[in-house]
């Protein structure tokens, strides 16, 4: 068997002469001292289908997708000791999944090996103690594990009820769609033995997060969280909020008559029902795992956190991030 090479222009045109002047495959072959095999492939990717030239071997254009076919084939990357480095920083700074990283850099035309790599790579660190691999042993805790969240309903609470619920089952079919801006859902995230906790404000059409860091857990404070961080955007910008039934969200009411917003509620203990601030805690968790005492996180890392986040590409928005699905809306509102 002849060694395979890439055909050029010139041997195009020539197997172009050569179909019109009726030769087989084998004799086409034999004239360009190639293998019959590549004459075969070389007709079945360059033969058009349809159009003009339907059934035509025209040489420019099967010199065209041939190109094409280069341009686009997976180019074999290497993981190298700076990938390396570069993919451990991210997972370690801004706590993205190997998929994540594979998906975005792969958008954004950086050379990056495929998830898979990564993580077969992550577990051989962790189980081999060679000096290539010794900065990269502890990696693999930067994975998520999936692990759920603990519902909060079980914990005695003696603070006020909630007044003038609305059910979620009253919640208008616009929110559920998720495709305008402004329809909100709240939740806390707590901290070790429940006597810490952030309070998260999370968009459902654009995942853009809000952290806001808490002195305690009681409705007042909250009310007063929520009112001053909404009051940051126009009257206009929040629609609906969901809640869940903690009594921290006593203070619904205040924020619905100040901002002209609808409220809803969950039903007790159903933490799917709000489960867009719910996967977002999830993530905020890659950063502040539980146990952590929240008291001793600055303010600053908070919010250093919560860009993170909001910077952070998602798989169902075919992984551009939530300021930039934001921004997306914001140019199809103006156009």
């Amino acid at each position: 068997m002849k060694k395979y090479t890439q055909l050029t222009l010139s041997q195009r045109y020539q197997i172009e002469a050569l179909l019109q002047a009726g030769l087989t495959q084998t004799a086409i072959a034999l004239q360009l001292d190639v293998d019959k095999s590549t004459i075969s492939r070389e007709l079945k990717r360059s033969i058009a289908l349809r159009g003009r030239t339907s059934g035509s071997y025209i040489a420019t254009n099967a010199e065209r997708k041939s190109k094409k076919r280069h341009r686009e084939k997976n180019k074999r990357i290497l993981l190298t000791d700076e990938l390396k480095q570069a993919i451990a920083t991210k997972m370690r700074t801004d706590k993205w999944s190997p998929e994540l990283i594979y998906q975005k850099w792969k958008q954004d035309n950086i050379n990056v090996v495929c998830h898979e790599t990564i993580y077969k790579w992550i577990w051989k660190s962790k189980l081999t103690n060679t000096k290539q691999n010794l900065p990269y042993k502890e990696l693999y805790k930067e994975l998520k594990h999936g692990k759920r969240r603990q519902k909060r309903g079980n914990i005695k609470d003696t603070r006020g009820a909630i007044t003038n619920r609305v059910h979620i089952t009253e919640r208008p079919f616009v929110v559920e769609q998720r495709k305008r801006i402004g329809d909100l859902e709240a939740d806390l995230m707590m901290g070790k033995d429940h006597k810490s906790a952030l309070l998260v404000l999370t968009d459902r059409a654009t995942l853009i997060t809000m952290i806001e860091k808490l002195n305690g857990k009681t409705a007042k404070e909250v009310t007063e969280k929520i009112t001053k961080r909404l009051s940051r955007f126009s009257t206009s910008y929040v629609k609906t909020i969901t809640f869940d039934n903690g009594k921290e969200f006593a203070g619904h009411q205040k924020i619905a008559n100040k901002f002209n917003v609808k409220t809803y509620f969950t039903t007790p203990y159903t933490s799917q029902e709000k489960g867009t601030v719910e996967n977002r805690i999830g993530v905020i968790r890659r950063f502040f795992p539980k146990k952590t005492d929240l008291r001793k996180i600055s303010k600053q890392r908070i919010k250093q956190v919560e860009l993170a986040i909001n910077n952070r590409p998602i798989r169902k928005f075919n992984y551009i991030t939530p300021i930039e699905k934001l921004n997306n809306k914001f140019v199809a509102l103006m156009s």
